[in-house]
């Protein structure tokens, strides 16, 4: 009884299997690859998809490196595979990959985490094709701490002119000792050319039109849902497996509003934009500047989105109206700026698609200018030169490629974005050290203030006393010479009086100026002293006290007829004064 369900199980088998190799040529047909590298066995990601392991991997021949396994698993994580497992390489190998000629999409999947025996910080290397430089010096630790992400997944889009093989070389830094490679997974996916545009213009010379060329390889710097949320792989209804972000973090000053699409509103796919372009929810959300012309005046919508410096950049703006009443032409026109230069100019969504919840996209191409990392500007502004009825603008989607540049060989890698700013250490000695330095900031300058007043202080006494000084001085004048005049009256000592026997000089101080006769008094003509000045602790003081009369009037020598008599007195003065 039991062998006749034989032939039941057999068929259950057989159509597991053709199943699995229905599958399998869908995949090749599509042209699809998910590698996921340091594993052995097949893994499903978060979408669904089915990833094989490159050991034993027809795209990995004679496979070097060492597979490992992430010591932990970071919540952002969107699934563990491809990122839980890797392969390293400490010296340079090559993955190749059998593609059909064309345009596809390569992605790069990579988990910087401190694997066994290898320290995350000597990660550091180069990732090549035959023709391209895609990454050099490429450190994954630094740039994920630049965005503050835990993995990095690097989108690249080549051109398989030639050949029917996509070779991938992964090679340690040859300018860091002890540097090495590694990869979590390899994603390629075959596309058709999307990029080439017959209107996209150079940004300041709008007449002439970019000339794309068809064998260019870019780089996926941006892919932003502008006003909406992230859109997963499995969300990109186009097959390419995008990922979109929200473009909340960019957006600089006023963040206008965010609104969807009205629900009788179908977003329309045209034969310029077939659907594979962006999925319908880009199209579905929006950011706007908001419904108060005024305030719309005074400010630019604008996103500031760093990118690597010395590239040609190509821009690609998706537009979709998707709210009533903007239905009609000249509604809602706007300017388009991108590093402060103008772009476009009446910006006209419906124009360009040709009516509400129509699909419609403009492209452009600028130069970045400078050395490393510099910010570019993207700007949205009114537009009143046709006088529209609204004062507003609009954005549904935005994506920013970086334009290989040209020479031996082709090359797409920019440095290492720098690393941000460490906070300030929050540990009781580095808190004790910063109070101390406070300490000593607040005690200097207390310190300073106090040595300042008391200069200040000092100076303000000296400054008074000056002033009492003067003004005492402008009240009492300094004694004036007495001394009268050699003339008829008084003659000087002659030289024989002075050798007489019986001579005797006066004292030195008869000869300075005297201020009065009580003072002292001495002779004019004999040359004899009749008294010496009697200077006393008070002298100084009378001399200023009674020297305003002596300076009115000068004290003479009296005539005679004999030897000569004293010059009068004080009193004797003022009596001869009335």
């Amino acid at each position: 009884m039991a062998f006749p369900a034989l032939p039941v199980t057999l068929t259950c088998l057989i159509l597991l299997s053709l199943l699995s190799l229905a599958m399998a040529a869908d995949n090749n047909s599509t042209g699809l690859i998910l590698v996921n590298c340091g594993a052995s066995v097949q893994g499903d990601d978060d979408s669904g998809r089915t990833w094989d392991g490159d050991t034993g991997s027809k795209f990995a021949p004679s496979l070097k490196g060492v597979a490992a396994t992430a010591p932990n698993q970071d919540p952002s994580l969107p699934s563990t595979v491809p990122f839980m497992t890797a392969r390293i390489f400490t010296s340079n190998y090559t993955y190749s990959f059998s593609v059909k000629p064309g345009r596809m999409f390569l992605r790069l999947y990579f988990y910087p985490v401190a694997y066994p025996n290898y320290a995350v910080s000597d990660a550091f290397f180069s990732v090549t094709t035959p023709k391209l430089v895609l990454l050099n010096d490429f450190s994954a630790s630094q740039t994920a701490q630049a965005i503050t992400s835990a993995f990095l997944v690097r989108e690249f889009s080549v051109n398989v002119s030639s050949g029917s093989s996509l070779d991938l070389t992964f090679a340690p830094s040859a300018h860091r000792n002890g540097s090495y490679a590694f990869v979590n997974g390899i994603e390629i996916v075959p596309t058709p050319d999307i990029f080439t545009a017959p209107d996209t213009r150079n940004v300041g010379d709008n007449t002439a039109p970019f000339s794309f060329d068809t064998s260019s390889s870019l780089q996926t710097m941006y892919r932003l849902n502008v006003g909406g949320q992230a859109i997963s792989p499995k969300g990109d209804l186009g097959g390419f497996y995008r990922s979109w972000a929200n473009d909340a973090p960019y957006i600089a000053g006023g963040s206008g509003v965010t609104f969807s699409k009205d629900d009788n509103l179908t977003i329309t796919y045209t034969s310029k934009v077939p659907k594979y372009t962006a999925p319908p929810d880009v199209y579905g959300t929006a950011r706007s500047m908001g419904p108060t012309a005024q305030i719309n005046l005074n400010y630019n919508l604008t996103w500031i989105l760093p990118v690597d410096a010395g590239f040609f950049y190509l821009l690609r703006f998706h537009f979709c109206e998707i709210q009533y009443p903007i239905i009609k032409i000249n509604q809602r026109s706007f300017f388009i700026y991108i590093n402060n230069q103008t772009a476009q100019e009446q910006m006209d969504v419906i124009v360009w698609s040709g009516g509400i919840g129509r699909t419609t996209y403009t492209d452009y191409v600028i130069m970045a200018a400078g050395f490393g990392q510099v910010d570019m500007w993207i700007a949205l502004h009114p537009d009143l030169s046709s006088r529209p009825e609204y004062f507003d603008a609009i954005l549904n989607g935005l994506e920013v490629f970086k334009l290989q540049n040209y020479g031996s060989p082709n090359n797409l890698s920019g440095l290492n974005p720098p690393l941000p700013q460490k906070p300030a250490d929050a540990s009781p000695s580095a808190a004790s050290g910063k109070m101390k330095s406070v300490a000593a900031i607040i005690g200097g300058a207390v310190g300073g203030f106090i040595v300042l007043l008391a200069a200040c202080f000092g100076v303000c006494i000296i400054c008074k006393r000056k002033n009492k000084k003067k003004k005492k001085t402008s009240k009492d004048p300094p004694c004036r010479e007495t001394r009268p005049p050699l003339g008829r009256h008084c003659h000087p000592i002659s030289a024989a009086t002075s050798l007489s026997p019986t001579f005797r000089p006066p004292p030195r101080t008869s000869t300075k100026p005297s201020c009065s006769a009580k003072v002292g008094s001495g002779t004019c003509t004999s040359g004899r002293s009749t008294a010496a000045p009697r200077w006393r602790s008070s002298g100084a003081t009378r001399c200023r006290s009674r020297a305003s009369m002596s300076s009115r009037r000068r004290s003479r020598c009296c005539p005679s007829s004999g030897t000569g008599t004293s010059c009068p007195s004080s009193a004797t003065a003022r009596t001869r004064a009335r």
